[in-house]
């Protein structure tokens, strides 16, 4: 029989997607259940993206430039500008999602055993976009009881070797809803010009950002020209996942040459999605006050009643739309699969993302979930209250 490769076998589950399976069978059973595993908002998409793709007029759908619509390019180097980011045309390659403009970074930037240093709890994917791209993830543990802060950078010293390439950051996190200061920032510019890396930030949240608190860009620090890397989307920004459509930002020529041949690799990225894109970027400000004024309630609501279970810790986000908590249970895979299984509450129950999947070293994490913040505040308390009543029947087991 035929084998599967080893970087087949070795390419991690989605611990976001993995539950899925039973997620349906709870559903087939008529429970109602409420996904607190996925960043998949329910915010509406705006409507001049929708009205965009409705409008169009193509006689042939025709590949794209490489790099995307030179129009569209042109027009996110606009917004980027008037954000205060000094990125031009030549500075972007538009991707397919935010996950093809890491896979090009990776690409374009180690070979195959080369390491990566990332602080961890990190964005799941990027253990699957490493193992696909042959690189080692060396993982940097930021701590729930400091709020996911930037480690020592001591911590990063201590890991770097020859074959270390870059640091990557998710910036505000992907689980941890962290926010990097300007402080952070600079130490992390500081190490990386030392050891001559590049840093890559996926900044794919940056306008979601709570409290006063503000979004400084590795595209922001000077004399980092060389060593920055910014990974963004239009997934989250504009509640358009499924159009995937990211891109991958760098004054680095050299670099972004070589990101062009991984470009030209896949031919181009797809046209709708890119056209809906280009409309996006005509959504006045009003959308994004409303979007963000829902998200800090969420994200208040939320955290106030998880508070209210005994046991649980956790840290308060400043940013994107996901927190990490840490339940009195000692295997949240195991719980996880029994509130789809095995679980309901007056017929309904909750999906959560066992957090054990956004860690690369092994055993840590095990008692803590990933919950995403995307439900209406009255499902949030719903949902809650159902994590709490199931807590305490599960270790009554």
């Amino acid at each position: 029989m035929p084998k599967i490769s080893n970087k087949g076998l070795q390419m991690p589950e989605s611990p976001i997607r993995k539950l899925v399976p039973y997620s349906e069978i709870a559903k087939k059973k008529g429970h109602k259940v409420y996904h607190l595993n996925i960043g998949q908002p329910d915010i509406k998409t705006p409507e001049v993206a929708m009205e965009a793709i409705k409008n169009i007029d193509i006689k042939v759908l025709e590949y794209s430039h490489s790099a995307g619509f030179e129009s569209y390019r042109t027009k996110l180097s606009q917004f980027y500008k008037s954000q205060g980011l000094p990125i031009d045309v030549a500075d972007i390659i538009i991707t397919t999602g935010g996950s093809e403009a890491l896979m090009f970074a990776m690409g374009s930037t180690m070979d195959q055993g080369d390491e990566i240093i990332i602080p961890e709890p990190f964005y799941a994917n990027y253990n699957g976009f490493s193992t696909a791209s042959g690189v080692t993830v060396v993982p940097v543990i930021s701590s729930i009881d400091t709020g996911f802060a930037l480690p020592a950078i001591a911590d990063f010293e201590k890991l770097i070797t020859p074959k270390t390439k870059a640091i990557l950051i998710c910036n505000p996190g992907n689980p941890t809803g962290y926010l990097y200061s300007k402080e952070e920032m600079m130490q992390l510019a500081e190490i990386v010009k030392k050891h001559d890396l590049f840093l890559i930030a996926d900044e794919v949240y940056r306008e979601f950002t709570y409290d006063g608190d503000i979004h400084y860009s590795v595209m922001n620090i000077p004399g980092l020209e060389e060593n920055a890397i910014m990974i963004d989307s239009v997934s989250k920004r504009y509640s358009m996942c499924g159009a995937r459509i990211g891109c991958i930002v760098s004054k680095n020529k050299a670099l972004m040459t070589a990101a062009m041949k991984f470009a030209q690799a896949r031919l181009s990225p797809p046209t709708f999605a890119q056209i809906a894109s280009e409309a996006a970027l005509d959504t006045p400000q009003s959308y994004f006050d409303e979007v963000i004024s829902e998200y800090r309630e969420r994200r208040d609501t939320l955290i106030e009643e998880l508070k209210k279970i005994e046991g649980v810790k956790v840290a308060t986000p400043k940013g994107a739309f996901y927190c990490i908590a840490e339940l009195p249970i000692k295997n949240a895979d195991d719980f996880a699969q029994w509130l789809l299984e095995s679980y309901d509450y007056k017929g309904e129950t909750v999906m959560v993302a066992p957090a054990a999947g956004f860690y690369s070293t092994p055993g840590v994490g095990l008692n803590q979930v990933r919950i995403a913040y995307v439900l209406k505040k009255e499902d949030l308390i719903i949902a809650v209250r159902i994590l709490k009543e199931a807590i305490t029947a599960y270790n009554a087991l």
